[in-house]
Formats: structure tokens, sequence, C-alpha cells
């Protein structure tokens, strides 16, 4: 992820951000850094080096399957899909985030 002026993230994250990416259907690794991108109104932009070591991880644990396709633009890349184990793990990080959000909400608070 970069940092310049953009939000940091907090450890295990990234995995959410491309599991939620992944919902919506197969795509590419430049293709998920792109959707994350645009739906976060470039305040998050992830770097290759990030990127793909977390698509790799998740390929490894299960949660995602890959698949050699071709692109818009004719070149070739591996597309990943969510798995049903992926579907399951996505799920359970939406819990644990929303729970997150709402300890910081309360936290940010001021006290009375």
């Amino acid at each position: 992820m970069s940092t310049h002026s953009r939000s940091p993230l907090l450890q295990g994250t990234l995995d959410l951000l491309i599991l939620r990416t992944l919902q919506w259907g197969p795509q590419h690794g430049h293709g998920i850094g792109q959707a994350i991108r645009t739906r976060s109104d470039d305040l998050l932009q992830v770097e290759h080096g990030s990127l793909y070591p977390a698509l790799h991880r998740l390929r490894r644990a299960g949660r995602i399957e890959s698949e050699w396709g071709m692109t818009e633009n004719k070149q070739r890349a591996k597309y990943s899909r969510l798995t049903v184990k992926g579907k399951k793990q996505l799920a359970h990080e939406e819990t644990r985030w929303r729970m997150f959000v709402n300890v910081m909400a309360r936290m940010a608070r001021p006290q009375e």
C-alpha cells in the first residue's frame, strides 16, 4: 500500500479488500488493485509488492483459485476467484471489521 497522503491499513485488511473485490467476480491482479483504488476514491492504492504476495497467500490458504485467461487488451493474466472457503473467510473478516470500527468509534468519542 502506498502511504503518500493515503490511509495506512491495518495488517490483514488487504486480504479483506481482495476478498471483497473478488466477491463481484473473477479478476486479475492489476484489476483488483484498480478496483480497490476506484472504490476508495483513490485513497487506497495497493502496490504490486503487497498485492501479489497477498494473492499467493490467499491461494495457498484455499481462499481463492486462479487460472490463466486473456485481458480485454489481449494479454495473458492470472484471474482469481473466491472459493467457498474464501466466502466464509470474507463473512468472518467483515464481522471482525465491523466490530473493530464500532470499538474505534467508541474510543474516538469524547468521554462524558
